[in-house]
């Protein structure tokens, strides 16, 4: 699978000066953590998952997380492990490799009994299975469920990867929070060649202060939120060898009807909203472009996610397949981030400095700014350069045309 590969080649071709990747479930880690890209969430009680999921992944869906946990009601839980079971038996007919046509899949359980027990059922379809999502993951639950998704690949001889919320009352209140942390970042160190992402429960961390953002309000406009997603980062997002993939919160928020106030297309990194003319999807001005974001609620998502990646987060849990694209657009390097990378690489191998950047416009210090440009180069591998006239408006564009 790869990124944007849903549209047409000579679309890819205007839109990217290095085009994304192909990536596979068999990919290094490292790999799969940076192409999670917008983690699709879907019930696992949906009656027609396995056509939902052949649908989203020829809509650009790259990963999704099959969910028995908040998602459902506490009744529904045995009918969803049998559809789950029954529709990814029925998915895994079309395929003869796991690696082609269709997203990662997920599943996110509500207890670690269930891994081993799921992981049996599935029969051949655990082929299609990439990993599971651990909720509300601390210390006191952490080691039963990592002890049972060992169990797991040693019953099955797949590789299963874990990726823990983190999204529990002690996790948010103060007294507990650092003792979470490092009894966390303690247990996931001894299982690191399992731990694919940590991913933040934003609702959970509200729902114990009884909070909840506006759509006109991004998590880091809840002061309660914004400090904790700095202290997971801190702990747990370290870029010395020691960090994981952490990845944004939730946006809540989906397309139903119009807003009362219509918000504005903010300046993203891709500079310049207007859209130059030329064939098929690219021809919509920035007018239609921000018209589609309006009609798609997608503004504050868009704001959210430029303030996960000032922060160190990479990738988002969406709700919505509307999500997915605009995560997707702001997750291609830009021009001039490419250029500044390359070149601190190259600095610093002949020994480091200062230079100045590509565009006059910053400075680059080799060792300093290093591993920013190795996390930009990888991001490149899966994501793709866009060419240097290329807006996020003719990317989001050409992913909600395409």
């Amino acid at each position: 699978m790869r990124h944007f590969g849903h549209l047409a080649e000579d679309v890819r071709g205007r839109l990217f000066l290095e085009q994304p990747r192909p990536f596979s479930a068999r990919s290094g880690p490292e790999v799969i953590a940076t192409a999670l890209g917008g983690t699709l969430y879907s019930p696992a009680t949906r009656p027609a998952l396995a056509a939902d999921i052949r649908k989203l992944a020829g809509r650009g869906v790259v990963s999704m997380v099959l969910c028995l946990e908040d998602a459902i009601a506490d009744h529904e839980v045995d009918a969803g492990e049998r559809n789950l079971v029954e529709q990814l038996n029925d998915l895994v007919k079309d395929f003869t490799d796991c690696a082609q046509g269709h997203p990662l899949l997920f599943i996110r359980v509500r207890s670690a009994a269930q891994i081993l027990d799921l992981a049996e059922r599935l029969g051949p379809a655990v082929e299609l299975l990439s990993g599971f999502v651990l909720p509300k993951f601390t210390p006191a639950n952490g080691g039963g469920y990592l002890a049972a998704l060992a169990a797991a690949e040693a019953a099955t001889g797949r590789r299963l990867f874990a990726m823990p919320v983190l999204e529990s009352p002690e996790l948010a209140h103060l007294e507990t929070r650092r003792e979470q942390l490092f009894g966390i970042a303690e247990l996931l160190a001894a299982h690191r060649e399992r731990v694919l992402a940590v991913r933040l429960g934003v609702t959970d961390l509200c729902s114990a202060y009884g909070l909840r953002r506006s759509p006109d309000l991004t998590a880091y406009d809840v002061a309660l939120v914004a400090s904790v997603i700095g202290d997971v980062v801190n702990v747990l997002g370290r870029a010395d060898g020691t960090g994981y993939t952490v990845t944004g919160p939730v946006w809540e928020y989906f397309p139903v009807q119009e807003r009362m106030f219509k918000p504005q297309l903010r300046r993203t990194p891709f500079a310049g909203a207007s859209v130059p003319a030329a064939a098929g999807v690219l021809r919509a001005s920035g007018e239609e472009v921000r018209r589609r974001i309006i009609e798609h609620d997608l503004d504050g998502l868009i704001r959210e996610v430029e303030l996960d990646r000032a922060n160190g987060l990479l990738g988002k849990t969406c709700i919505h397949p509307s999500h997915v694209p605009a995560v997707h657009a702001l997750s291609v390097v830009t021009h001039e981030e490419y250029c500044d990378a390359r070149d601190i690489l190259r600095q610093e191998q002949d020994g480091g400095g200062v230079l100045r950047s590509a565009y006059t416009n910053k400075m680059n210090e080799a060792r300093p700014h290093r591993a920013w440009a190795e996390r930009v180069l990888l991001r490149a591998e899966v994501f793709g350069v866009a060419r240097e006239d290329v807006s996020f408006a003719e990317l989001l564009s050409a992913c909600l045309c395409g």
